[in-house]
């Protein structure tokens, strides 16, 4: 009788041998047996991998041919580099397009000191705000007021705390700030593919709009938290979703094995039009849900108190297209911790990392430096 130790063994041998394994797709590898030539079949499904040889189904083993398939999973898994939004540096002359600057003293701003710098080469003196350009305030003082913003505190409350700060700005301004940079990382952060899992969560919350209820259906990766789709609907149980779950297959690059969600018929609907395939493997639609156990629905309420939180400081929205709803779906994944998965962002755990100290200035200044290229 085989052991564990002794399948997995062998399974190493089969993932380092040439030509052993083919993947046939994303879900599915054809193993070559080590004794008779023959091709079995390992396939992903929502309970883990199933493989058709002998071993694994007569005996229900996790046999040597699953253990190669994690192996050389784990290998092309390691193999994909993360996607790194790096901090904008200073490296070249906006003139002459040299390297060869120096720190060239403070531009003494009104609200905030910014950076001077001098070419060697042309001795050209310039000051590089990139995406900041024209603001009145330092990049500091807005992506402040931004992260104060989503944190949920109000716009009069910011212009107080500014005021602390001797920023006397109005909240006017902050709004201003809150709708320029929302449309412009949301461009940026929408062509970003996060590894998201196979398992998604579905769940609708009603919020008042202009004095009006509607509903906020948004959908959720139960693995790594990460928001990937939200759509505002005047009804609940009856208004079409399609364009929600059609919108996650865009952001995710594929479809759920598993989607759990409650027992409304239009996520059924959906489900059928937007998720169903009669390939292997096949996704799975829980609607059955409970407030215990594993068929419970509680990290998507989680994220509808995390919105229901900043509505209420807010009283409400002003119109259907507002910036708060994607502004905080992008604070959700890239810029607020969460306990639940170490104490890292959504973003991070789906393999999207943003260096620099302030986050807010990295993604804004390479939003716009990506937007300058295609111009």
């Amino acid at each position: 009788m085989q052991t564990t130790n002794i399948r997995q063994e062998r399974g190493q041998i089969i993932a380092r041998a040439k030509r052993a394994i083919k993947r046939i797709n994303k879900f599915t590898y054809r193993v070559k047996s080590q004794t008779n030539g023959k091709y079995y079949h390992v396939r992903t499904t929502d309970i883990g991998w199933k493989c058709d040889c002998p071993d694994h189904t007569f005996r229900g083993v996790k046999c040597k041919h699953i253990f190669a398939v994690e192996i050389s999973y784990a290998i092309r898994e390691t193999v994909r580099e993360d996607v790194v939004i790096q901090q904008i540096t200073t490296d070249s002359c906006p003139q002459c397009r040299s390297s060869n600057l120096v720190k060239h003293g403070i531009r003494h701003n009104k609200y905030g000191d910014i950076q001077r710098y001098s070419c060697k080469d042309c001795h050209k003196r310039f000051t590089i705000n990139v995406g900041f350009e024209k603001m009145h305030s330092t990049p500091q003082i807005i992506t402040e007021a931004m992260q104060l913003y989503f944190s949920g505190e109000s716009f009069r409350n910011i212009k107080s705390f500014m005021r602390l700060r001797s920023v006397n700005i109005s909240h006017v301004s902050i709004y201003k700030w809150i709708s320029k940079y929302t449309r412009i990382m949301e461009s940026y952060l929408e062509k970003l593919k996060p590894k998201v899992g196979n398992a998604w969560r579905t769940d609708e919350l009603y919020v008042k709009i202009s004095g009006n209820m509607k509903y906020l259906y948004a959908l959720m990766d139960d693995e790594t938290r990460y928001w990937i789709a939200q759509q505002v609907s005047a009804n609940k149980n009856t208004d079409d979703v399609r364009p929600l779950f059609k919108k996650a297959k865009e952001v995710a690059g594929k479809r759920p094995n598993v989607l759990i969600s409650d027992g409304a018929h239009n996520f059924n609907q959906a489900f059928k039009d937007e998720f169903f395939t009669r390939r292997n493997p096949r996704s799975r639609h829980i609607r059955h849900i409970r407030l215990q156990g594993d068929h419970n629905n509680n990290r998507m309420e989680r994220l509808n108190g995390e919105v229901r939180d900043r509505e209420k400081t807010m009283r409400g929205l002003k119109r259907v297209n507002t910036s708060v709803l994607p502004g905080y779906q992008m604070y959700h994944n890239y810029f607020r911790p969460h306990e639940g998965i170490g104490n890292v962002t959504p973003a991070e755990k789906c393999g999207i990392r943003i260096e620099g100290d302030n986050k807010w200035v990295t993604v804004i200044q390479n939003a716009k430096r990506g937007d300058k290229k295609n111009d």
